[in-house]
């Protein structure tokens, strides 16, 4: 892992101004680099997309995973120009990347109009007491299901 570099927040900063202009998503931009290079780069395309989930941290690490032939991004920073949010930063951690650098912070995208504290307010709460209900069937063919991966000689765990 390398020191900070400015040149790589400037271009995730970069990236979140273009985006404001080709009107692809909101204004936010991400670069994952390994090894002093950009090998991942992403901007919010929500509303190019339809996709909810298509955040600039989740682009960027769509492009680094596909540029390294791996889900493990150990050994890469992130670059982003704003904190991320609940969803990216799960999505940073399931990739293992080992440091997020951010410009702008929660409070500053809340300011604009993209406040996802209500998230982190709702996970903790009891499912019974979130906006979606969440509701659970024991069911045995599922269980089975995971008890046959324990079996599994020749599987991959992430």
């Amino acid at each position: 892992m390398s020191d900070f570099n400015l040149e790589f927040l400037i271009e995730a900063i970069r990236l979140s101004r273009e985006n404001i202009t080709d009107g692809l998503g909101g204004p936010f931009g991400a670069v994952i680099v390994k090894d002093g290079k950009i090998i991942g780069e992403g901007k919010n395309e929500v509303l190019e997309s339809n996709d909810p989930t298509a955040h600039a941290e989740i682009q960027a690490i769509r492009n680094a995973s596909k540029h390294l032939n791996n889900f493990d991004l150990q050994g890469c920073e992130i670059y982003s120009s704003c904190e991320p949010c609940p969803m990216c930063l799960a999505a940073i951690y399931w990739a293992r990347i080992d440091i997020i650098y951010y410009a702008n912070t929660k409070k500053d995208a809340a300011d604009i109009g993209f406040d996802d504290d209500f998230i982190y307010k709702e996970l903790s709460l009891p499912e019974n007491e979130r906006k979606i209900k969440m509701v659970r069937y024991n069911l045995e063919d599922a269980k089975k299901v995971f008890l046959d991966w324990i079996k599994l000689e020749n599987k991959i765990l992430y």
